[in-house]
């Protein structure tokens, strides 16, 4: 019987090469997405909204066992406290942390019943370090660090394990949008930034998402099943600083 993947934010960048990478090995992917997808189920849901999320789950679950699900689902905002408004903070806090906590809320009832699962969390570097202008999503990443740890330790006698995922820099179209916008704000060179940024990386290059997708089957796997808890780099070695 194939192995069941939800992941939220499926359609594009990181989300995508994760439900190509898990489809490729035999599981069934359920991709929940405002956006439409076209690898693996595609379900419409703002994972803001407990509704949507409870039904899509609640849907999946009457044909599927759940046995992976990854909140990925989020989106970047730059600016230091005073540039960030309330309704910015709400915007990147219901999407980044309230979206991964509704999901992870309406699986574990049927991970608690089957006694076995496996919760991921798409976090950043930035789950672990400070960056400059980055208040608020510095922030909602270092709740989903701090999601992970509580959920592992919550819910270890049932077999559940919980990891966040720290992507350094990582060529998705949210990034080439970023530096597209500073290029424009700043009038500096595209190419030279791109260049700059990969020599920021102590490997030389900058991250792509099959990077990522590698690390979250791995962890998905019986390979990883003593591993719990933590937050896994994967971004070149510029944390090691």
């Amino acid at each position: 019987m194939k192995k069941t993947l939800i992941i939220t934010g499926a359609s594009s960048g990181i989300g995508l090469a994760i439900a190509k990478r898990f489809q490729s090995a035999n599981y069934a992917v359920h991709n929940l997405d405002i956006t439409y997808g076209d690898v693996g189920h595609y379900h419409r849901c703002d994972v803001t909204k407990h509704e949507q999320v409870r039904a899509c789950v609640e849907s999946i679950a009457a044909d599927y066992s759940i046995d992976v699900v990854i909140s990925n689902a989020g989106m970047h905002f730059s600016g230091n406290i005073e540039k960030t408004s309330e309704s910015d903070f709400t915007k990147v806090i219901n999407l980044n942390v309230k979206g991964a906590y509704l999901l992870t809320q309406a699986v574990l009832p049927h991970m608690k019943q089957r006694q076995n699962g496996v919760i991921l969390y798409i976090g950043s570097d930035q789950s672990t370090i400070g960056k400059s202008n980055s208040f608020i999503y510095n922030l909602s990443k270092h709740a989903l660090a701090s999601m992970a740890k509580t959920t592992a330790l919550d819910y270890a006698s049932y077999n559940i394990r919980a990891n966040t995922l720290c992507p350094g820099t990582i060529e998705t179209p949210l990034y080439h949008n970023a530096i597209a916008a500073y290029c424009k704000k700043s009038g500096a060179d595209l190419a030279a930034v791109h260049a700059q940024e990969a020599a920021l990386q102590p490997l030389g290059r900058i991250g792509q998402p099959e990077d990522v997708a590698a690390m979250a089957l791995f962890l998905a796997s019986d390979d990883a099943a003593f591993i719990t808890g933590s937050l896994q780099a994967i971004d070149g070695g510029y944390t090691t600083g």
